[in-house]
């Protein structure tokens, strides 16, 4: 369980010192925010230290502990030494999950050497093994060490919240410091802390641990001093520190080599049982902590002895330094901190043995003391409420007491109102035929948004920034005014589409309905065919309901232009189903799911159904456009600007007194020698977009094999009759469509996108010099 405030206070009280490791996490870095190691008085399991001593040792280091560091509410853990602690690895049985529990602790009862009442034990699941088998670790400390344990920290008021077993301490500090060293549970590292009293003899893989207390510590060397030179404890302890550097270094080492083969040989014993009852497993490192390491030439006899290498750790390797600590001083006593390093990554959950030897009670009663203020305070404000409340129920009795009068008046105001409600809901009864009336009359405004939104989705379909993103470019100039930009790309090659009149009008069953021609179109009829159904509506006349026969729908008449040398594979190229980017304009309307959100509410009908349904003319544009029986003036209204283009030219015969016309589009200036042509331009780029003929030096025109004139193509007219059904006309009421305004006939030179159309500027004699047009006057 981790630290609530990210960060833990890990403590080991040892014989020699007490040494603590303030540790924080941040994701996976863990930071040292502060230290201590005090050494105690002295060794407090010397020859001739009574118990008594050895507790007041031990409290007067823990005390100024306390005093040197706020602990402040951060999670506390300590260790218990290897020798008054069990721990045991077995495999379990495959069984289900739920009886693991039961399981283990019988496997408990059979391998803790006590009385299982007297131990404080935990276990934990390891691993499972080969034929689904689960590893457990068992472990277990007698209550009477547990509890010496934590009456240092009872004495200062101080929680623990965790209780951990030396070994495994370093265990999670292997795995965790130095897991480059565990890669494979066939390869192990010995972890060789060598403490005042005793040796803990850890090996570690990956994924398993096994320990062994050696009873032979820095003590046993101490002792072996004090026989051979008749000395006390403390001063053989001070020699042995000091014995590199005295006169008499090999008389002190001659006397400790006994304990120096007898820790060899017991770690060499050890092993051998490891390597026996492992034999896959290879101990390829060992590393040694703890103050014993200081201890000149133990370490080098050690790896001769045991022949395996030995590494005395100067640092830890992922543990990051705090800036307000002292790395110096943290480097000094660095292989002292393996257990405390240890049992930190365990409070801040990145240890691999989660076990916790704390007793139940005792975690219960810190626990309970920690909430003791939080309970009085409950108790005293639930007390305070209570008296207030008693208090304000006499004096909300007192107020009642006093106002029985108002209530009386309230009860008649309120039978009162009771009797108008009454009323009220009668005549809203009374008055529901009205409100349904209401509703029908407000019929008509249902579904206003349905033509507009297919006009928008018409418009969408042209040529635009999406729909066509090589020349975006061209589109966003043509919508800034950027002339220069758009001359940029030959008028023959933009892909542009000017809408220039629309017309929309609702039909119950598109398959009977029947397009005006253009003749009615633009002669009137149309506008009459408008003013009726805006005054019927789809059924009738108003309060007549609609009989929807067949499939209701659109017919749409769209007029318009384009400078693109090929209109129709502008419009409706062939072969291109399969490749929306070739797709035309037509192609669009008849993809409208593909392009519309994937649920277009029109669908184009009968596409190859013939002209009754769908029906495409083309052709060029012309200065003065003919068409049989139709205003020209009406359906092409919107197509450039009339000008007259002057050429100079010889004169076809000397005297001539008044102005030659070649054709109906050419006037002859007699004086300046100049020929002009009435064409339609471009109101914006100022090019001729209408077909013109082309002249020879005199002015007349060319002509080909078959003597008939030859023109200069430029812009194509267009119109398109084509229908859309309606998907779902089955809203509040369809009638309100034909109610809409329908005849976009003021779009005339309005752009169909952005970039895609003219800008709205009617006709005039646009770039024409003054005299120019005092000449195309008199001629009209």
């Amino acid at each position: 369980m981790a630290s609530k405030s990210n960060a833990v206070w890990a403590i080991d009280i040892g014989s020699n010192s007490l040494k603590a490791l303030h540790l924080s996490a941040e994701g996976d870095i863990v930071e040292v925010i502060g230290f201590d190691h005090i050494q105690h008085g002295k060794v407090v399991t010397g020859a001739g230290v009574r118990p008594a001593e050895r507790d007041e040792l031990v409290a007067l280091s823990f005390r100024q502990f306390v005093e040197q560091n706020n602990l402040g509410k951060d999670d506390v853990i300590i260790s218990v030494p290897s020798q008054n602690s069990f721990a045991r690895f077995v495999n379990l049985p495959p069984v289900e999950e739920k009886r693991i529990p039961e399981i283990v602790k019988f496997e408990a009862v059979q391998q803790i050497p006590f009385d299982i009442n007297d131990v404080q034990w935990d276990w934990q699941l390891m691993a499972e093994t080969e034929g689904a088998e689960k590893r457990v670790g068992i472990f277990a400390i007698k209550n009477e060490v547990v509890n010496s344990a934590l009456e240092h920290f009872s004495r200062e008021n101080i929680q623990v919240g965790y209780v951990q077993m030396a070994p495994m301490a370093l265990y999670n500090y292997v795995l965790y410091d130095r897991d480059d060293l565990l890669d494979s549970d066939n390869e192990a590292t010995i972890v060789l802390n060598i403490g005042a009293e005793n040796t803990d003899l850890v090996v570690c893989t990956g994924s398993t641990v096994w320990q062994r207390c050696i009873l032979i510590g820095g003590n046993a060397f101490t002792r072996a001093i004090s026989d051979t030179f008749k000395l006390n404890f403390e001063k053989a302890e001070k020699l042995k520190r000091t014995a590199p550097m005295s006169k008499y270094a090999r008389q002190i080492f001659q006397a400790m080599r006994p304990v120096f083969t007898d820790l060899a040989t017991e770690i060499q014993r050890s092993l051998g049982f490891y390597r026996t009852s492992n034999p896959n497993t290879k101990l390829s490192k060992i590393i040694a902590l703890g103050g014993g390491t200081k201890m000149r030439g133990l370490l080098k006899y050690l790896q001769q002895t045991v022949e395996i290498p030995v590494e005395r750790p100067d640092s830890f390797k992922k543990l990051v330094i705090s800036s307000s600590v002292s790395a110096a001083k943290f480097h000094e006593n660095v292989n002292d901190f393996g257990i405390v390093y240890g049992l930190g990554l365990q409070g801040l959950d990145l240890g691999r043995i989660e076990s916790n030897l704390l007793p139940r009670g005792v975690a219960r009663s810190m626990a309970w003391a920690s909430k003791a203020r939080y309970f009085t305070a409950a108790a005293s404000l639930i007390l305070l409420v209570s008296v207030l409340a008693f208090a304000r129920t006499l004096f909300d009795k007192a107020t009642y007491n006093d106002k029985a009068g108002i209530r009386d008046e309230i009860s008649v105001i309120l039978d009162d109102a009771r009797q108008a409600q009454s009323k009220t809901e009668a005549e809203r009864k009374a008055g529901s035929g009205y409100e349904a009336m209401i509703l029908k009359e407000f019929e008509v405004f249902n579904n206003r948004d349905v033509v507009p939104l297919l006009t928008e989705i018409l418009v969408s379909s042209l040529p635009n920034e999406e729909n066509n993103p090589e020349q975006s470019a061209l589109y966003s100039a043509f919508v800034s005014g950027d002339v220069e930009t758009v001359l940029k790309t030959p008028r023959k090659e933009r892909k542009q589409i000017f809408i220039t009149d629309m017309k929309i009008y609702f039909e119950d069953d598109v398959n009977g309905a029947v397009f005006e021609s253009i003749t009615d179109q633009y002669s009137g009829n149309y506008e009459r065919r408008r003013d009726r159904s805006q005054y019927y509506g789809m059924g009738g006349q108003p309060g007549v309901s609609a009989v929807q026969q067949g499939e209701p729908g659109f017919l749409v008449t769209i007029v318009g232009y384009s400078p693109y040398k090929n209109i129709d594979n502008l419009l409706d190229p062939a072969g291109v189903e399969d490749n929306p980017d070739e797709w035309g304009f037509i192609t669009r309307l008849a993809h409208l799911d593909d392009i519309v959100d994937g649920n277009s509410p029109f669908t184009l009908y009968k596409k190859t159904g013939g002209d009754k349904h769908f029906k495409l003319e083309t052709d060029d544009v012309e200065a003065r456009q003919e068409l049989s029986g139709i205003d020209a003036k009406n359906i092409f209204r919107g197509i450039g600007v009339e000008d007259i283009r002057f050429e100079k030219v010889r004169m076809a015969r000397a005297g001539m007194t008044r102005p030659l016309m070649t054709n109906s589009s050419m006037i002859m200036d007699l004086e300046g020698g100049r020929i002009g042509m009435r064409v339609l331009i471009d109101p914006m780029t100022k090019e001729i977009i209408s077909k013109v003929a082309e002249l020879d030096e005199d002015g007349k025109d060319k002509l080909d094999s078959r003597g008939k004139p030859i023109y200069i193509i430029n812009d194509h007219w267009f119109v398109l009759n084509v229908k859309f059904t309606w998907k779902d006309p089955s809203k509040p009421s369809v009638a309100a469509v034909s109610a809409m305004p329908v005849d976009y006939g003021s779009m005339s030179g309005a752009p169909a996108v952005p970039g895609s159309g003219t800008a709205g500027r009617r006709r005039d004699d646009v770039g024409r010099t003054e005299s120019e047009r005092i000449s195309l006057d008199g001629l009209r």
